[in-house]
């Protein structure tokens, strides 16, 4: 029987009661035990209440703090010894409850803080694949303007460089990629366990700095290695052969003389312009107005364009674009892009010179073959090139001068077949 059904039995005994005491008559002796057990009944109910329905009410005003979360509030002594023994053991519970929740909280938001400001790209996914969490590092790795363009979408969608790679990605994968923007990270998928539930997560690190100083350490040691087996042998080489093309009579034999200093000149050329990859100055920004800029030199890129048979238009705005750079520098960097995309696109293609706002965005296009996925895995790579007389340092050069003005770019052919090289400044 329910506890609460006794407690309703006796004060339905003392109702009874009171009513047969109303209807007995006084004095008499069925009067007299009717109002003994009536007495009986009150002191029963007493009792009963205090030693069981009171504890037993704390008790269950205890568990509905429990199932509300409330650990600050706390149980009252309700007068009896062992139901006391049980409130203040319950209240230390309580307490520890509390100390460990809002330890296990500053916890969390210590994490949290080391998250948001952690180097590395975090995104975390729910059972069903959805980005649930990310941090700032990775919004800027992915190359999306905000969290709100991430949250609650699928890795699917995330329609840039990176977010292909990272879709592409198998549980506890990891890969090491170099995009189109010269950038190289390492990316990882992981997973961890809650609830007995598996979560998916990504890792994403960015090995640009560390991978560019390997390879400019690596350039460096070869230029100089050239440099010191080849210089010095060149001067006298050449000088030599200056004298013989003078004393020797002979025209064919002073025709390969000729030559072979050609040839000299030529390597002392190449070896120059190696050397040049490891000499770029550190930039002298100064505000300067980019649509003016690129109006000055735009004879320059015709006549380029005009040595491979392309035509050049150029789309610029009328309003003012200010952009922070060395113009100096830049201008080396566009009209190294203008040359790379007249060349592309050769006999009778087209190369446009554009500026797009808001945000000062340059893209250089062509309709040229376009870049191979061969070849798009290797841009920016020191000395891969897909020109028979190039050198490799073009694309080099053009990343670390953009990289130095902290510029976002990339180099990429798009599904209309048109190869675009956007800068963003």
């Amino acid at each position: 029987m329910r506890i609460s059904w006794i407690f309703s039995l006796i004060v339905l005994l003392i109702v009874g009661a009171v009513v047969a005491l109303m209807l007995l008559e006084a004095g008499s002796v069925t009067y007299t035990i009717v109002w003994g057990l009536a007495l009986l009944g009150v002191l029963l109910l007493i009792v009963f209440y205090r030693n069981v329905m009171k504890p037993l009410r704390s008790i269950t005003n205890g568990f509905d703090l429990l199932r509300a979360q409330d650990f600050s509030s706390r149980l009252s002594h309700v007068g009896q010894r062992e139901a006391d023994r049980i409130v203040d053991m319950f209240n230390g519970m309580m307490t520890s409850l509390k100390q460990e929740r809002l330890k296990l909280r500053e916890q969390n938001h210590f994490l949290d803080l080391l998250i948001d400001v952690s180097p590395m790209g975090i995104i975390m996914l729910d059972s069903k694949g959805n980005i649930t969490e990310c941090n700032k590092a990775a919004v800027k790795y992915v190359g999306l303007d905000g969290a709100r363009d991430m949250i609650r979408s699928t890795v699917k969608e995330l329609d840039t460089p990176l977010g292909k790679v990272l879709n592409s990605l198998q549980d506890r994968e990891v890969k090491v990629v170099r995009l189109n923007d010269s950038m190289v990270y390492r990316c990882s998928r992981l997973s961890f366990m809650e609830s007995g539930i598996s979560h998916p997560f990504y890792l994403i690190e960015k090995l640009t700095d560390e991978v560019m100083k390997a390879e400019r350490k690596s350039y460096e040691k070869v230029i100089r290695m050239m440099a010191h087996e080849v210089n010095n042998s060149l001067a006298g080489i050449i000088s030599v052969m200056e004298t013989a093309e003078y004393e020797v009579s002979d025209p064919d034999l002073s025709e390969a003389i000729s030559a072979c200093e050609k040839r000299c000149r030529d390597m002392g050329a190449f070896i120059t312009k190696f050397a040049s990859a490891v000499k770029i100055p550190e930039p002298i920004k100064k505000n300067i107005d980019l649509s003016e800029l690129l109006r000055s030199r735009s004879p320059l890129f015709e006549s380029i364009c005009s040595a491979t048979g392309s035509k050049l238009i150029m789309n610029l705005p009328d309003a003012e674009t200010p952009v922070f750079i060395d113009p100096v520098l830049i201008e080396q960097v566009i009209t190294n892009i203008v040359k790379n995309a007249a060349e592309s696109a050769g006999q009778g293609g087209m190369v446009e010179v554009s500026i797009e706002k808001p945000g000062t965005r340059l893209i250089v296009t062509d309709n040229g073959p376009g870049i191979s996925p061969e070849a798009a895995d290797m841009l920016f790579t020191p000395f891969f090139t897909t020109k028979e007389s190039g050198h490799g340092l073009g694309l080099l050069l053009v990343s670390e001068v953009l990289n130095t003005h902290g510029c976002r770019f990339s180099l990429e052919t798009y599904p209309d077949s048109l190869t675009r090289f956007s800068i963003k400044f």
